[in-house]
């Protein structure tokens, strides 16, 4: 029959009302929007994870702290993640080692406080993209409920010039609305479950930062 063609999503889609139309594509761009962004935290988490791995084994198998920093130090690449915290602690200690006369105390928080630094850069750039994640997450559904409400209100506005209203002539309009609900669905799950899993991840790496913190002050503190 011929209503079956015409309840097909494309057809329903084309059909809908200009605003319910905008809302779709509004939803589509913030879904392919929010899929790029889990795609490059995919990436970059698992290199920040694995170049932690890295640093760790090269660190606790060196006895040179001052062949470590010269080796991270004398490349074109700025160190990331770990490394860069070794290297702020480590350039810190040596500015104060060089100054010479401070008190190990003094010296280890100075050390400190340039590592927690350098912990603050790290953790904004592992944050980055994850409150658009949460907010796609939270704030899609909504926005196809608006245009759902909307298509449902044309609905049945469409029916004050009918004698007899059918569900015929009401179902058309209801599905169109409710495929804008499906697609704020469709942009919210895949957000949610992004952001739960590269939150958790961030959490584990900022408990491997903030362990190497403490432990490498330690060091440097009975260095001092």
């Amino acid at each position: 029959m011929q209503p079956a063609a015409d309840m097909s999503i494309v057809s329903l889609v084309t059909g809908a009302s200009v605003p319910v139309q905008l809302v779709m594509l509004l939803l589509l761009l913030i879904s392919l929007a929010s899929w790029w962004y889990i795609f490059i935290k995919v990436f970059v988490l698992r290199r920040a994870s694995e170049e932690a791995e890295d640093f760790e084994e090269t660190f606790w198998h060196s006895s040179d702290l001052d062949q470590l920093y010269q080796g991270l130090t004398a490349g074109r690449r700025t160190p990331k993640g770990m490394a860069s915290l070794f290297e702020a602690g480590y350039r810190e200690f040596s500015r104060l080692k060089r100054q010479g006369g401070l008190d190990a105390t003094v010296t280890t928080e100075s050390v400190r406080r340039a590592m927690r630094a350098a912990y603050n850069r790290e953790m904004d750039h592992l944050d980055a993209h994850l409150p658009f994640l949460a907010s796609v997450g939270s704030v899609s559904p909504y926005i196809g409920l608006l245009g759902t409400v909307w298509g449902i209100m044309n609905a049945f506005l469409g029916l004050s010039n009918v004698a007899q209203a059918t569900l015929t002539q009401v179902a058309p309009g209801i599905a169109e609305a409710l495929i804008a609900t499906a697609i704020g669905l469709f942009a919210a799950i895949p957000a949610v479950i992004a952001y739960n899993r590269f939150a958790s991840s961030v959490d584990r790496l900022a408990i491997r930062y903030e362990s190497f913190t403490e432990e490498f002050t330690n060091i440097l503190h009975r260095k001092a």
